[in-house]
This record gives C-alpha cells, structure tokens and sequence, in this order.
C-alpha cells in the first residue's frame, strides 16, 4: 500500500488549521472534496482517524499516529522535490527559538533546511520562548519556535511534545543536599516556573544558587555542581546525569513545542521554514 502524498498533505492541513473548511481553502478544494479525501485515507487504512461530531478536528489515537508519520513523510519529499528542483524559494526568515533547542536539535534542522532552499537567509534570535512570542507580536519575527506547558499552547502549531527531567552534574552530589540548590534562568522561563511550582506544591525547601539567561551558562553551572535544573529530556546534554523518583525528585510532566507563524505578511520563505520545521520535529 502506497499513502498518496495529496491525501497527507490535506490531513496534516486539516489537523494544523483545525477544520476541513480551512484546510479545503489551504489546498484549493471544497470542505466536501476533504471530507472525501479524508474518508478515502480511512477507508486505505481502515481506521478511524478523526472524530466525527467535534466543532474542530480532532484526532483519534491513531490520527495522531499518523499526523506525526505523514509530517516526516511531507517533510522528505518536500525536501527532495525542493534539492532536485533547486528550490526557486528566496527572501529572508527572522526565525526565534528557545536558547536549547538552538543548541541541540536545530542546527541540523536548519543546516538541511538552507542546503534545500540556498535562497533563503535565515536571522536567528535566541531568547525565552514568552519573550519571543511577546517579540512576534511587536513585529519582530516571522517565525518563532516557543515551548508551553501541555495544551496551553494558543496560536500555534503544535509540532512535538517530550518529557522534562532533572538533570545534576555528574561528579557532585548537591542534590542531595537541603534546601535543595537550583540553576535557573530569570523570570519568565517555563523550566523555573514549573520547578517553583512543584517544589512549593511539595513544601520541599529550595534555594536559587545561579540564574543565568543562557543555556551556555546554566549547563557549565550544572557541571560545575551548583545546584540542579530541569531541561526537556531531548535537550540534556553529555557530562550530566538526571534524577528521577530513586533519588527523591518528582516527576515533572511534559511540554509542547510549538510553532508560531506570523500573522501579517507571511512570506513563502518563512510558510516553507515553518512546514519543513514541523515535519522535522515529528
């Protein structure tokens, strides 16, 4: 069985604008002709991939299976089509994105992003993804690349969700000491909010013992024994260890990453950014 590219394509639209009108007017079709083609992928898998009765659409286990298949499978054939084609796609991306995902999974996102579309520049700005957004409003990003707790997302595309995890220095025992030392960055980071909150929910004792803005500066701090720190788990990075439940530290939930287009003048360079760095998050 082969999945036609058009049908995924339509699906992923439908799931991402949140309804099979908005979708048939992303694709050019009428509301009736995706609600065709969406039956139609039931009926190859036979399976049952949206809920029906819903005022936005919403997916079913495994629709969500396969909206995050279909996004990695749009994503390599788009990235095909566009190194083939040498991709005609120019202009300028003001892209923002939190300080770790910078050092950790983009790079190579981006790196192959700028081999397919030569034509496009990239601007990236690190920061806390509240600031970033609050930037986006004021007109100074295209695309940004912002982290919110579960489901709190509002105005973007949610591309991946993933665990937090404590993380300590992998020569110190600080952890292990009270009031338990933290590495935190400054307010308004999602990563200190949740770590104030649990450790206050627990009536355990904490102190801040290094806040830094970077996430050059708070892992160098974590090395160096300071305190410990929550990261998303696909963020830690080598030379620390993480804590869990044997060593007395909770568990902490997850976060969804999402993407946040702007709202005016959104170019073709920054809705090619956004689609490809969707489909590589999945």
């Amino acid at each position: 069985m082969n999945l036609p590219t058009e049908l995924l394509r339509t699906f992923i639209k439908a799931v991402d604008l949140g309804s099979f009108t908005r979708a048939g007017d992303a694709v050019g079709r009428t509301q009736s002709a995706v609600s065709l083609q969406m039956r139609r992928l039931e009926e190859m898998l036979d399976t049952q991939l949206v809920e029906r009765g819903t005022h936005r659409v919403k997916l079913t286990e495994e629709g969500a299976t396969l909206a995050s298949y279909a996004r990695r499978m749009l994503a390599l054939n788009d990235e095909a089509v566009a190194s083939l084609q040498r991709s005609r796609v120019a202009g300028s991306v003001r892209l923002g994105a939190p300080h770790e995902y910078m050092a950790s999974l983009l790079p190579t996102i981006l790196g192959k992003f700028a081999q397919s579309h030569p034509g496009v520049t990239l601007e990236v700005t690190c920061d806390l993804s509240k600031n970033l957004l609050e930037r986006q409003q004021k007109g100074e990003f295209d695309l940004v690349i912002a982290l919110h707790d579960q489901g709190q997302a509002s105005g973007g595309v949610q591309v991946h969700t993933e665990p937090l995890v404590w993380i300590t220095s992998a020569d110190h025992t600080r952890h292990e000491q009270q009031p338990l030392s933290l590495v935190l960055a400054p307010p308004p980071c999602i990563y200190r909010n949740r770590i104030l909150q649990t450790l206050g929910r627990l009536n355990r004792s904490w102190r801040i013992a290094y806040t830094s803005s970077s996430y050059s500066g708070i892992i160098a701090a974590v090395r160096a024994g300071l305190g410990v720190t929550l990261l998303a788990e696909s963020t830690v990075p080598a030379g620390v260890r993480t804590l869990g439940a044997r060593e007395g530290f909770p568990e902490m939930g997850l976060l969804d990453v999402c993407v946040h287009r702007s709202r005016e003048n959104a170019s073709e360079a920054a809705e090619c950014l956004a689609e490809y760095v969707a489909g590589s998050f999945s």
